[in-house]
């Protein structure tokens, strides 16, 4: 049968093949390994996966890539970012080295609200080309499927601005991008002191318009004690609901105020963050089949003594996924190969855990897991080549990137020539 492209003689091909569900325990560790590994494409999709001398006798192709002494594995799936923006909060960090909390920092008006002030001035031309760069550099990190969340603008045209530069990234950049809406991110200044007039905005006025305009995939609230309560988060995300969007939260980052909880009762696709998640937030979770997506890299930017229990969690059969955090201010990393190192390192998992957790895991949290996460015939050919000894290397080594070549739909779009 003729391909349009087989990528051969892998050292290790890590296909991640298994259940279609969100993997769980030792499924974590099941990295599909095929030594001396080959893959045929056609049409974009993965025609086939095994060894190299099966894929080589069973397809012809006019295009074989060797990729000798090199690591395969499928594209990075980062399941929560938010990419655009204008300025970005380096002073914020000094500020946290010398004492400063991430919430001491809100409250004075720096933090999410600092960044509103120009996300509204700025047109849709200038977000999309700094985003655009971000994204470009997450692609040369290994990235292949992106979520970007609004949440910088806390109007209701902002919103709206912020939600068509992402859709003209997802139009205009070789990879997925999912659009996430987050007008409840944070209380815009005007209405620190009469939240019930903002819920009233974001439910009656800024939900309409965002089902109207038809781009968000997914709404997110920020559930914390300084900013959407208990209360507040639950009629905002079942006003999405109504409205047509699939749920997330960022739950329990900062204080156990029951955001796992809500997010196990709302059936919430991911509760994200959940540094401070009770034991009973936990297993609500598990018991509703709502996938944790950690943050390690936004815990490490802000010097947290405690990190979420992603070992405990994937002990009690949890499917747990993880993601950066791109952001300007708490979390400013676009690199999952690092965030996966702070999870080996500060959460406990192993190298095939973190691999899961970033890819098929992640695949799940934003609902395309039959698509992206894993190389398996059918799925879309998204694949990445490191030129390391094993996956154990990638979380090792700290610093530069041993990534030769991404792939997206089958289509080289970052690296060199094998």
């Amino acid at each position: 049968m003729q391909v349009d492209k087989i990528i051969c003689h892998c050292r290790q091909l890590l296909t991640l093949s298994g259940s279609r569900a969100p993997r769980t325990g030792t499924a974590m560790s099941d990295l599909g390994l095929i030594p001396d590994g080959a893959l045929a494409i056609r049409d974009g999709r993965i025609e086939a996966v095994g060894e190299t001398a099966e894929i080589l006798a069973r397809y012809s192709t006019d295009e074989v890539i060797q990729a000798r002494d090199s690591v395969v594995l499928p594209g990075f799936v980062d399941c929560h970012t938010h990419p655009v923006f204008v300025h970005t909060r380096e002073d914020e960090f000094a500020q946290r080295l010398a004492g400063k909390s991430y919430v001491e920092i809100a409250k004075s008006g720096g933090g999410i609200r600092s960044t509103i002030a120009t996300t509204r001035a700025a047109d849709e031309d200038q977000l999309y080309e700094l985003a655009r760069k971000r994204i470009q550099r997450m692609i040369g990190q290994g990235t292949t499927t992106l979520e970007a969340k609004s949440g910088y603008g806390l109007d209701t045209e902002s919103e709206l601005k912020q939600l068509r530069v992402i859709d003209r990234l997802a139009h205009d950049l070789p990879i997925r991008i999912v659009p996430t809406f987050m007008g409840a991110h944070e209380f815009p200044a005007e209405y620190k002191d009469d939240h019930p007039a903002y819920i009233d905005i974001l439910c009656d006025e800024m939900l309409p318009a965002v089902a109207e305009q038809g781009i968000a995939q997914f709404c997110d609230i920020f559930t914390e004690a300084h900013v959407f309560s208990i209360g507040e988060s639950r009629r905002v995300l079942n006003c999405a609901r109504e409205h047509g969007l699939r749920l997330k939260m960022h739950a329990d980052e900062i204080e156990p105020i029951g955001g796992a909880e809500l997010a196990a009762e709302l059936e919430c696709v991911s509760a994200d963050h959940l540094g401070a998640a009770s034991d009973a937030g936990i297993e609500a979770l598990r018991k509703a089949g709502v996938i944790p997506v950690l943050l390690p890299a936004t815990l490490f930017s802000l010097r947290s003594k405690s990190y979420a229990r992603g070992r405990e969690m994937i002990d009690r059969g949890l499917p747990v996924a993880i993601a950066t955090d791109y952001n300007p201010g708490s979390c400013n990393c676009d690199s999952l190969p690092l965030t996966m190192s702070i999870a080996c390192l500060q959460m406990g998992l192993n190298p095939a855990e973190a691999l899961c957790a970033s890819t098929v895991n992640a695949a799940h949290a934003l609902g395309l897991a039959g698509d992206v996460g894993s190389l398996e015939p059918g799925k879309s050919a998204d694949f990445t080549i490191w030129d390391i000894p094993s996956l154990n290397f990638l979380p090792y080594h700290l610093g530069s990137s041993h990534l030769t070549g991404v792939f997206s739909r089958g289509n080289r779009i970052w690296g060199t020539e094998l």
